[in-house]
């Protein structure tokens, strides 16, 4: 009997979330080699086991190298998985992609659109990498202390390649991780960058006391707006629905451990942006993604209230308060017509 080759997986970010995602897949039985650009900072990590900055106490195992240098991670690798902050995706694709070899896939696991254009990250990779390569984003309801704390975990894998697709999630699934397969990758893009601007929203009303009622309707219609954008362009609505849409949505706008909502919340309380991003300490996705939404919006004619009044917060220093009252005036309509 053959046995399954188990492959090599270089994960490209020592975050919190990259980090996290090289524990499970430590896990699940895959060889796993994580890269971080501070080459001083994954030093540390490599001698103490430990990413303090992001994950204190919890232990890396041995299994898990550490590596400082980017080529050297892709070229020991059968496939590369990202986990950069959206804003950096481009720059990192374009320091590897020379060194790719056919067959090599590159996934996935940041949640945001290319900043000043709107484009999903999926076109992005195919401007820049070598023709035929396969692609994926891993994407769903999933904080990266819980992961590496081993917590029960349900994501999704989408792609256009089916063999890709199943590759990687055989490779994340086991113990308490569930990874399923798609070939949404819109929907899952879509789903996973448009959550943080709604998780932005119910901050922002968490922040001023507003209550349980206001939270549970402004995650339904931002769930209503992700939908009409979603089909717009061309999202199967089931993804929207399903773990990288309402999943990921739910969890973002009400875990305490979302920076998403953790920015609006004290956006709600009368912080300016500086000081809440500062308060936070590391990056907010939402904050870019809430231009980017915005700017798909109006391309494509898609009334997105909630996503405007967000962007307007953020981008155009409106207030927080007056931002509330103009989505409490809105006209009496139909639900399901926006």
């Amino acid at each position: 009997m053959m046995r399954t080759k188990v492959p090599v997986i270089a994960v490209l970010g020592a975050g919190s979330w990259g980090t996290a995602l090289a524990l499970q897949l430590d896990r699940s039985g895959s060889r796993c080699i994580l890269w971080g650009r501070d080459t001083e900072y994954v030093s540390l990590i490599r001698s103490s086991r430990c990413n303090s900055r992001y994950l204190p106490g919890i232990e890396i195992p041995a299994t898990i190298k550490l590596e400082t240098d980017i080529i050297t991670a892709v070229k020991s690798a059968d496939h590369v998985l990202l986990a950069t902050p959206s804003y950096a995706f481009a720059a990192t694709i374009k320091s590897i992609c020379d060194v790719l070899v056919p067959g090599q896939g590159i996934a996935w696991a940041c949640k945001g659109f290319e900043l000043g254009s709107g484009r999903f990250l999926h076109q992005v990779a195919a401007e820049l990498l070598p023709p035929g390569t396969p692609v994926a984003i891993v994407t769903g309801p999933s904080f990266a202390k819980e992961v590496a704390m081993n917590l029960p975990t349900a994501v999704t894998v989408a792609g256009p390649d089916n063999c890709f697709t199943s590759t990687l999630a055989a490779a994340l699934h086991g113990g308490r991780f569930r990874a399923y397969t798609s070939e949404d990758i819109i929907g899952a893009e879509l789903g996973g960058a448009t959550k943080n601007v709604m998780a932005v929203a119910t901050g922002i009303c968490d922040g001023m006391r507003l209550g349980d009622n206001a939270r549970a309707a402004l995650i339904t219609r931002g769930l209503a707006e992700m939908t009409r954008l979603g089909i717009a362009l061309t999202a199967k609505p089931e993804t929207l629905m399903g773990l990288a849409g309402a999943g990921d949505l739910i969890l973002t706008c009400t875990g305490d451990l979302s920076r998403n909502r953790q920015l609006g919340f004290l956006l709600g309380q009368g912080k300016t942006l500086e000081q809440a991003l500062d308060e936070i300490g590391q990056v907010v996705e939402g904050v870019n993604s809430a231009a980017e939404v915005q700017r798909l919006a109006t391309r494509h004619k898609i009334n997105m209230p909630i996503s405007e009044q967000v962007n307007g917060i953020i981008h155009k220093g409106w207030d927080p308060v007056e931002g509330v009252a103009r989505l409490l005036a809105r006209e009496q309509t139909a639900e399901h017509i926006g």
